[in-house]
């Protein structure tokens, strides 16, 4: 399986529009290199690619991968894997409207909050939209294997009056099966629960939600859905609670942070955040960076 990290920033991008935080001083200055908002594209057999999220930087990612450039039969690109509503990872697919046979997958939840614009993406070519909670998982082309599982009831800020689900936020576990690789895709993680322990075991490589260092830290300063920091809705990286403890107790996947805030210190290599992270054997890869499971 291959896996290209389109893009590794939280909502925003970075350097942020309207900050003027340390880190994105320093991007403008090109002292940090700049990242555009989280989305992957993967492969099983670099002829039929999905895009997980879509973020509204889609078109500027499309262009910068060559593996993912429109041929004499068009685009290899499949469809799109939501792990969520909001804006920052659903709004890009307006950036692939025309192209004909696409397929979104997404839970009940998400499939209702896009339902609004379906009529506008099903034109002038018509999409597919599928229920990622299907039972049993689903098998996309290129010969991935995917089972969505719920990570917490946390509804995007732009659906008022939305109703608790599980599935508002969810992972999704892919498997190759020609090389047995095993990705755990998980980009925003309220806190670890159980059923993530169990989406870990036997994975091959974990990406997962790296917003926040700390928590109380600067970079939870930006705001989230509903007048909540962002805090609230992402486990941070560090502390005894923090994703990092957590990982320590599945050695075998390699972990790859991404969705970093704009105010995050894991963002610059030089700074201790990124030491104590990368020295626990987690790893911090650049917008573009591929992997190979």
């Amino acid at each position: 399986m291959r896996v290209v990290l389109l893009g590794t920033a939280a909502a925003g991008g970075f350097p942020r529009w309207n900050c003027a935080c340390a880190p994105c001083a320093a991007a403008r200055d090109g002292k940090l290199p700049a990242r555009t908002q989280e989305g992957v594209a993967i492969s099983g057999n670099s002829r039929d690619w999905w895009l997980l999220n879509a973020s509204p930087d889609i078109r500027t990612q499309l262009d910068a991968t060559p593996a993912l450039a429109p041929g004499p039969g068009g685009t290899p690109v499949r469809g799109v894997l939501l792990t969520d509503a909001e804006a920052a990872h659903a709004t890009g697919l307006a950036g692939l409207h025309g192209a004909p046979g696409l397929k979104v997958y997404a839970s009940p939840p998400v499939l209702a909050a896009l339902s609004p614009l379906r009529p506008l993406l099903d034109r002038p070519a018509a999409w597919a939209w599928a229920d990622s909670f299907t039972e049993g998982g689903f098998v996309l082309a290129g010969g991935l294997v995917v089972s969505a599982h719920a990570l917490g009831s946390r509804p995007p800020g732009h659906i008022p009056g939305a109703a608790d689900d599980d599935r508002w936020v969810t992972a999704y576990r892919i498997e190759d099966l020609a090389s047995g690789g095993v990705l755990v895709y998980a980009p925003c993680l309220g806190r670890w629960t159980p059923a993530l322990d169990e989406l870990l075991d036997g994975a091959t490589c974990v990406l997962l939600d790296g917003t926040l260092y700390e928590a109380g830290g600067t970079d939870t300063a930006v705001r989230a859905p509903r007048g909540r920091t962002a805090a609230a809705w992402h486990l941070p990286v560090s502390g005894a609670d923090g994703s990092l403890a957590e990982l320590a107790r599945h050695p075998g996947p390699r972990v790859v942070y991404t969705h970093f805030d704009s105010a995050n210190p894991l963002l610059d290599p030089a700074t201790d955040a990124c030491a104590s992270v990368t020295g626990a054997g987690a790893e911090i890869l650049p917008d573009g960076a591929e992997l190979v499971l």
